[in-house]
């Protein structure tokens, strides 16, 4: 596991790295080395897995939704502002579906900052690392992230922070009986992750070839608008198109023609909350559409993708 976790900080450019469970366990651990605590607030994102939400109650804390930006798909630094107290003790940026966002306007809040990565490891934006940026970053290394220990995840960042994580995340044979977990990585887990690690290059390249591969067939696709090339700054973990038609329709055509898309969120959490307040979420869930993208897909099957949206939207 410390072999992991020395080649994943130096993969990141960071000080420090800590192999945990999950992405899950990544995030509420990172808040609580941030000593996120009852009475604080935490902002974050609304269109986005329920995972950031649940980190921060488990910590005791509130979490604050904010709406998206429509341009990165991430969350609204101008609506995260707007939603600011004197009792905001942290806001966590998701890097959506391998974009790298600019995390500027969010440093100017004030407040720490975490950096969730796990659908974005090896993206850069300004020659730096995603991860390398912000307070703290957490990783996922579910199967179906950019890179797999099968289930697990991490925290990095500055030593100090990750060593509190670090102390966090068993609780055997120790002198004091503070709060802490079952959060540890297994080694042959770790042993998994290194392999993969060592190859994420090589799949990130693949990813790229098939986004541009989408692009191309998608350039006059009706009703249909593909994301354009943003080099270094995105790593595909999802290929996210944007259409003016109702989905539910074109995804049942795609799951007949045997296309297994989906909404690249399964639903914001402010509808599981009954909230309302945030339209841009509401336009990204109805018509954000995430078509299959991954190192083993083929250019046969990618073309397959694209024709059947094409014959869907048409």
């Amino acid at each position: 596991m410390a072999g992991l976790e020395r080649e994943l900080a130096r993969y990141l450019g960071v000080a420090a790295a800590a192999a945990v469970s999950s992405g899950s366990a990544a995030l509420e651990l990172a808040l609580r080395a941030l000593d996120v605590d009852a009475g604080h607030e935490v902002i974050v994102p609304t269109y986005a897995c329920d995972a950031v939400y649940h980190a921060v109650t488990r910590c005791g804390a509130t979490p604050v939704l904010a709406d998206a930006d429509p341009e990165t798909l991430g969350l609204s630094a101008a609506d995260a502002a707007r939603r600011r107290t004197a009792r905001t003790r942290a806001v966590i940026v998701v890097h959506p579906f391998g974009l790298a966002v600019d995390l500027g306007d969010f440093q100017r809040l004030g407040v720490a900052l975490v950096e969730d990565c796990a659908q974005t490891l090896g993206a850069m934006l300004g020659g730096r690392p995603v991860g390398a940026r912000g307070g703290l970053a957490v990783c996922s290394f579910y199967a179906t992230k950019l890179f797999t220990t099968g289930e697990g995840g991490a925290v990095a960042g500055p030593a100090e922070l990750v060593a509190r994580a670090r102390d966090a995340r068993d609780y055997d044979e120790r002198s004091e009986l503070a709060v802490r977990f079952n959060y540890k990585m297994t080694d042959m887990q770790a042993a998994l992750g290194r392999g993969q690690l060592a190859r994420l290059d090589a799949f990130i390249a693949r990813r790229r070839a098939l986004a541009a591969r989408y692009r191309a067939a998608l350039a006059r696709a009706a009703h249909c608008r593909v994301p354009g090339d943003a080099g270094e700054r995105h790593v595909y973990h999802r290929f996210v198109v944007a259409v003016d038609r109702p989905l539910d329709p074109i995804l049942a055509h795609l799951e007949r023609r045997g296309v297994a898309a989906r909404r690249p969120v399964f639903r914001p959490i402010h509808r599981a909350l009954g909230l309302s307040g945030y339209p841009n979420a509401e336009r990204l869930w109805a018509q954000c559409l995430s078509l299959p993208c991954y190192p083993l897909l083929t250019d046969h099957e990618a073309d397959t993708v694209a024709a059947a949206l094409a014959e869907a939207l048409a």
